[in-house]
């Protein structure tokens, strides 16, 4: 294979109503919208598109794994556990529903939060490697 994948472009993500998710992640997250219609918003958030597409009741970007437990398919980094403390104090403060900070015993902390639909996402303490070497230079 003479070309790799480079990196994720977008993100698909299913929501109830376009106008008020788009507003709820400018305003819970800092999301800045690019685009918007009745069908789709298109918001930038953590150096990635995310298309937020109207869908059908009781859809969600979780699935359940083999054990049966809810998962999200999606985890944002942060650069270290001081930073991962604060957001999780400005989720809360913001209402967002969050769950603890957890070790789940690999390196670094995590916590769950869920958008106004449902959607679960991670956040993790450790920034990649490769993406730490770009952001510091």
């Amino acid at each position: 294979m003479s070309e790799a994948l480079i990196r994720v472009g977008t993100i698909y993500i299913p929501v109830k109503d376009v106008d008020i998710s788009a507003e709820w992640y400018e305003n819970k997250l800092g999301a800045e919208l690019s685009y918007k219609d009745q069908d789709k918003a298109i918001i930038n958030l953590a150096f990635q598109s995310f298309f937020l597409v109207k869908s059908g009741v009781k859809q969600s970007a979780n699935f359940i794994d083999i054990k049966g437990q809810e998962r999200f398919s999606v985890t944002f980094e942060v650069n270290g556990l001081e930073a991962l403390e604060a957001l999780h104090m400005e989720f809360i403060q913001k209402g967002i529903t969050v769950g603890e900070i957890e070790d789940r015993g690999h390196s670094g902390r995590n916590f769950i939060f869920y958008d106004i639909d449902g959607n679960m996402f991670d956040v993790w303490s450790e920034l990649s490697p490769v993406f730490k070497k770009m952001l510091l230079k």
